[in-house]
Formats: structure tokens, C-alpha cells, sequence
């Protein structure tokens, strides 16, 4: 069993990315948004405590299905401790279970996350992000407020990657993390 984590900033690009690497491996996609969207349609607001119940009964239920692994995608605040317990407590169940942990950072300015933001697929997956203005505003405030670039070494899992997708298509990236994590 294998967990590729994908991270990054909003609108960087991880669910693009991960579903190209699902496309190229075995490994199935769970974007954070599959469970953010049901809860904001359901409870009409950002109940963190039902997304956050939802996702680690999917964990907990995945590590012991018979699948090769899973390629998460996240937001990760490194100045935020409730993240990082977050991120604790993920990584502990798949490596309770085993698992294989690898780890990509990607990175790209705002401006550049700013135009990603629009684009048709991520508004075709994410309902949240379509009243525009108010999407872009988040994705600025969260770039303002917290820090998604990690400092050397500071993630805890030694295969890992930081890959700038500025002007890399998905599919390369995919490919770039396939070839660096054989996966």
C-alpha cells in the first residue's frame, strides 16, 4: 500500500495533478474537496469536524481495502499546529497499515494560482470554487495568512519532492513524480 500525498497552496494544482497520476498508475484519487463538497451542500457551511470525520473513516476504511494505495490531495499550513495534528493523524493510519508514504509539494506564485483558479475542471469538481470572486479572495487570503511552502526537511516523510508547476503541464508533473517515486 502506497500514500502519495500531494500539497500545496489553493489553486496550485494538486487535484489536476493527482488525476493525472491516477491516470498513470494504480493508485486511486481522493481530493480533499470529495469531502468538502457534500458537506457544504448538506450543512450549507464549512463544518471542519464532518469533513474531517469523513475523511478518516475513508482512511481508516482504505488501508485495509484491497487496493495498491491512494494519492491524497491537501491543503498543509506549516505555520498552523491544527494541521499539522491533522496531517499527524493521517499519516499515522497508513503507516500503521504499512504503507509506503511519499510526499509532493507544489508550488507556483499567485498570480499563476489566480488564473489555475478558473479553470473548467476545477470548476467542474469543486462547486465551492465558482462564485469566483469570492474563491480568488480565499485563495489570497490563504497565501497571505499561512505558509504552504515547507522549510528544508521539515516535512516527516523522506520521500519527498517540491516541484514549481509554474509552467509544467500535469501530466509531466505526474510523470515526474512517477519516475522519482517508481511507483
Amino acid at each position: 500500500m502506497k500514500l502519495v500525498l500531494i500539497v500545496g497552496d489553493g489553486a496550485v494544482g494538486k487535484m489536476t495533478v493527482g488525476q493525472e497520476l491516477m491516470k498513470i498508475t494504480d493508485l486511486r484519487l481522493f481530493h480533499n474537496h470529495m469531502t468538502i463538497e457534500p458537506v457544504l451542500e448538506i450543512f450549507n457551511d464549512f463544518n471542519i469536524d464532518v469533513i474531517l470525520k469523513l475523511r478518516y473513516l475513508i482512511f481508516e476504511e482504505f488501508v485495509n481495502a484491497d487496493v495498491p494505495g491512494m494519492i491524497y490531495t491537501c491543503m498543509w499550513a506549516y505555520d498552523c499546529h491544527e494541521d499539522w495534528e491533522i496531517m499527524t493523524k493521517i499519516l499515522g493510519i497508513f503507516e500503521s497499515a504499512g504503507a509506503e508514504l511519499y510526499c509532493v509539494e507544489l508550488t507556483a506564485p499567485l498570480d499563476v494560482r489566480l488564473k489555475r483558479n478558473v479553470t473548467e475542471n476545477r470548476l467542474k469538481n469543486k462547486a465551492s470554487k465558482r462564485n469566483i470572486a469570492s474563491s480568488n479572495e480565499r485563495v489570497i487570503q490563504h497565501t497571505k495568512n499561512h505558509r504552504f511552502v515547507s522549510r528544508d526537511g521539515e516535512v516527516p516523510i523522506s520521500n519527498f519532492m517540491r516541484i514549481d508547476n509554474s509552467n509544467i503541464e500535469p501530466d509531466v508533473v505526474a510523470k515526474m513524480i512517477k519516475d522519482k517515486f517508481d511507483l
